[in-house]
């Protein structure tokens, strides 16, 4: 009897993944210890530097920066600050298009130093975009640093022997290589989990730009299309926050600790580049080849980012005067340091601020995945007299960009809904109403109000419309969004902006960043933002399904012994599900005694294409509660 062909592809897939471990098996005994060490960064350096560029565009003081008006108000700020009232300006970037032009005008109104951290950067319009504004800056003769976490950051071995030797002014340092490489690839990435689990999964997850210490972003964004409206078929809705004033030198200090680390590798002397500038024997050339996708869409950009009305009118009106503001950053040794408080400070701080409220805390993560000590502080709000109010923004399992995760969310609804009294809002993969701005006809940027029907918006101009799926089949097509933004407001009085994600990964693997504003007005502003979000036409409410006519309690029994289990979880009948308002009703609580005359379940996976043996056997069975702190 002959093999089925399941059969065969399951040999073949065996013996795929065989060869694989064997390889990194292979991988991690000739590269144990490939690190360079410091004769060789010094010598690597040394060997690129001799080809930079020294040459410069401008010989003024101020290294010819652009007027900004932004800068002027954050240099007030500093000037009127003393240690006992500090003065700050801030501004939540919602758009993509508001995040990308803010970071261009920074870039061009440096006067000494520009400083970028980035867990992710991508080698598309937007990250190029970057890499030439920062490059112009340094041949203006602004000292200019940047330092990505390797894992996901540029791969072009030749691109980067080429920014290695740029100019004198530019320096790029990757943080974690794997194995001392710039680029990791699947044998490598299988043996960096072999041979040093820990070090490889620690992540620099931090996002910041700071100019001259005086501006700075931070927030959920990378430097990548999708992050910043420029993706055809899938963007996040993300946010950052723009900030102004004495704490930027905090965030500059931050910087130089991850920047000065021994885990922090001078591009140059990474063993793939390296082979790059040995083999040239010269200049390493062009300098940047971009493979730009849409250069009318950066040409508009750069255009606006010149332009001071709209500057004015997109960055400078909406500034915020604040009072205090505090940056967190976890230490460059997070993941290998247990004992330092300083190590962990931002997870520390965050769970310090939920036991800190007292009416109400409004949450929005991608990944509603807590931590123990996570979990531990919304059950004890709970016991509390009156229980705070906790409302959640997250993302529905249509809209992830990570469904693994998304299964342990939802193994937990039952926890989240009954013991934490969660009240949680999942994103629709096409929300009505979005902060998000696109192109019109003429490539002019136009803010778009998502009037989704059943054939689905489509994206840009008539010529380049498209209609295509995301990273899960949908069952409908358009240009799909999911929830990316990291963000939290206690009792309408703090507002936290930030990389973390209040999930395990961020407790303890990956270093992160958020940024606490003490100030009213704006917590106020940023909870209806996240209200917002969590309204009905942009996210479905999460319930418990209606009970069944026989045997309720025994399928409640079953299902909470499931969700125990640490690594298989069987039962198919979830105490949760979604719903969608009825119309004529006005949003009420879950837990509300007339919730269901309101909202009318829409199933556990709503706008998915996959049938429930699929969602069963990948979501509700694949993944435990064992993976949560690296997923």
């Amino acid at each position: 009897m002959k093999p089925s062909l399941d059969s065969k592809s399951r040999t073949s897939g065996r013996w795929l993944l065989l060869r694989t471990l064997c390889a990194a098996a292979a991988v991690v005994v000739s590269l144990a210890g490939c690190m360079p060490n410091t004769k060789q960064i010094r010598a690597s350096q040394a060997t690129a530097a001799s080809l930079q560029d020294h040459s410069l565009s401008c010989h003024r003081d101020d290294h010819c920066a652009a007027a900004s008006a932004l800068y002027q108000r954050a240099a007030v700020a500093m000037q009127q600050s003393t240690t006992e009232q500090p003065r700050h300006v801030v501004l939540s970037l919602e758009t993509g298009r508001d995040a990308l032009l803010a970071r261009v005008h920074l870039i061009r109104a440096a006067q000494s130093s520009i400083e970028v951290q980035s867990f992710i950067f991508s080698e598309d319009d937007a990250g190029f975009l970057i890499l030439q504004e920062l490059l112009g800056a340094a041949r203006r003769g602004v000292k200019v640093r940047v330092l990505l976490d390797q894992l996901f950051a540029l791969t072009d071995e030749r691109l980067l022997a080429a920014l290695a030797q740029a100019h004198v002014n530019f320096e790029m340092r990757l943080y974690n290589p794997t194995f001392g490489d710039a680029s990791t690839g699947r044998v490598e990435f299988v043996a960096g989990i072999l041979c040093c689990f820990t070090r490889f999964n620690q992540r620099m997850h931090n996002k910041t730009l700071l100019v001259d210490g005086v501006l700075g972003i931070t927030g959920g964004r990378n430097y990548q299309e999708r992050y910043f409206d420029w993706d055809p078929q899938f963007n996040y809705r993300d946010r950052d926050v723009l900030v102004g004033g004495p704490v930027v030198q905090d965030m500059v200090a931050s910087f130089d600790d991850f920047w000065t680390h021994p885990r922090s590798v001078p591009i140059a002397a990474l063993r793939d580049v390296r082979r790059w500038l040995r083999t040239e024997g010269t200049r390493v050339t062009p300098v940047i080849t971009p493979r730009i996708r849409q250069p009318e869409r950066i040409a508009t950009l750069r255009s606006e980012a010149s332009t001071a009305t709209v500057i004015d009118q997109v960055l400078v009106q909406p500034l915020f005067d604040v009072g205090k503001v505090e940056y967190l950053s976890d230490s460059p040794d997070k993941a290998f340091d247990r004992t330092d408080a300083d190590s962990h400070r931002s997870s520390q701080t965050l769970r310090d601020l939920v036991s800190s409220a007292r009416a109400e805390v409004v949450l929005q993560t991608p990944y509603l995945v807590l931590s123990r000590p996570a979990r531990k502080v919304f059950r004890e709000l709970q016991q509390r007299e009156p229980a705070p109010r906790v409302q959640i923004s997250t993302n529905s399992l249509a809209a992830t960009d990570a469904f693994p995760v998304y299964a342990l969310s939802h193994k937990y609804k039952r926890t989240y809904l009954r013991e934490m009294r969660f009240e949680i809002h999942e994103y629709k993969p096409f929300p009505a109403s979005a902060p998000i701005v696109l192109e019109d006809a003429e490539g002019l940027y136009v803010p778009v109000q998502f009037a989704r029907s059943e054939s689905a918006r489509a994206f840009g101009s008539a010529s380049r419309r498209t209609l295509l799926r995301g990273p899960l089949p949908l069952k409908r097509l358009g240009l799909r969004m999911g929830l990316h933004a990291k963000s939290m407001v206690i009792d309408g009085r703090i507002a936290a902006i930030g990389s973390h994600n209040f999930d395990p990964r961020s407790d303890h693997l990956n270093t992160e960043a958020v940024l606490l504003i003490h100030d009213r007005a704006f917590a106020e502003d940023l909870r209806e933002t996240l209200l917002f979000d969590m309204a009905p036409q942009n996210a479905w409410t999460i319930a418990p399904r209606p009970r069944p006519a026989i045997l309720s309690g025994l399928n409640y029994s079953l299902g909470k012994l499931s969700e125990k289990l640490p690594l298989f979880d069987i039962w198919p009948w979830r105490y949760a599900t979604s719903y969608e308002i009825n119309p004529g009703c006005e949003p009420r609580p879950p837990l509300a005694a007339d919730f269901a005359e309101c909202y009318t379940p829409v199933g556990d996976f709503p706008e998915v294409a996959l049938p429930f043996k699929g969602i069963n056997t990948r979501i509700l069975t694949a993944f435990g509660a064992g993976l949560a702190p690296i997923l």
